[in-house]
């Protein structure tokens, strides 16, 4: 790790998710879905890059692809909890101080957001950070995609005020399509991993709720596109016809 002595980018990948069972091994274009995650976050070329996941044919796909994969237990809440269990098992002497975690169903990420990412976490003072971007009209009401409510400082940087599947906030503001990366300060994410699933967490399914509502702070970067996120089977089938276009090769596995 000698590259990069001080950040580390995982995607954590569970067999079972509830919408789409299986989708981290979901074919697009002829690879598995998280090898396209895993393979965007190589291209940001930026630091280290592991999958945390509890399956083993997760974890084969990526190391076949070349990659790092870390076996995790089958029960954690959320994807960060999972990514808290794998930067222990790699960094038990906490050399690491910065985790960016990138969620495994989104196959078009462009690799520049991780260090829109990682510069949106440096600039603040917050426990962690996360993108958004502007959210269309046909996205306002779809549960899939996550709305946050943004207090701005600028044009580009604010801090996170909540974040729903709802369309909010009312009455005439702009709507922000949330992006499903975190970057966290190791400190903060050993805070969070410790606190019990929050309600809000538990009704809206969003784990940086329980975040929120421990009182911790949430860093807002704004950027000029989402990528598209996989939840739902048409979400699957707009991401092969993408993606089928605009096949890559993959790169070496090498840190």
């Amino acid at each position: 790790m000698a590259k990069f002595s001080k950040k580390v980018i995982f995607i954590p990948a569970r067999f079972g998710a509830s919408r789409l069972p299986g989708k981290p091994l979901a074919d697009i274009g002829g690879k598995p879905m998280i090898q396209h995650v895993w393979e965007r976050a190589m291209a940001a070329d930026m630091a280290p890059v592991y999958v945390a996941t509890d399956d083993r044919t997760i974890a084969d796909v990526i190391t076949a692809a070349g990659g790092k994969a870390v076996m995790t237990r089958p029960d954690h809440p959320s994807g960060s909890d999972r990514v808290f269990e794998a930067i222990e098992t790699i960094d038990p002497d906490h050399n690491i101080e910065q985790i960016l975690n990138l969620q495994g169903d989104l196959p078009d990420l462009p690799s520049c957001l991780l260090h829109q990412l990682s510069a949106t976490l440096d600039r603040s003072n917050a426990d962690l950070a996360t993108l958004v971007t502007a959210a269309s009209d046909a996205e306002a009401a779809l549960p899939q995609v996550v709305k946050a409510v943004v207090s701005w400082q600028d044009a580009d940087y604010g801090s996170a005020l909540y974040f729903s599947r709802a369309a909010i906030p009312v009455g005439g503001h702009p709507l922000w399509h949330h992006i499903g990366v975190y970057g966290w300060r190791r400190t903060a994410l050993a805070r969070f991993v410790a606190l019990p699933p929050s309600p809000l967490e538990q009704a809206e399914k969003l784990e940086q709720l329980r975040a929120l509502e421990a009182g911790m702070t949430i860093a807002i970067g704004r950027v000029d596109t989402a990528p598209g996120g996989v939840d739902t089977a048409a979400d699957l089938a707009a991401a092969r016809q993408r993606l089928t276009k605009t096949a890559k090769p993959a790169p070496t596995g090498t840190d």
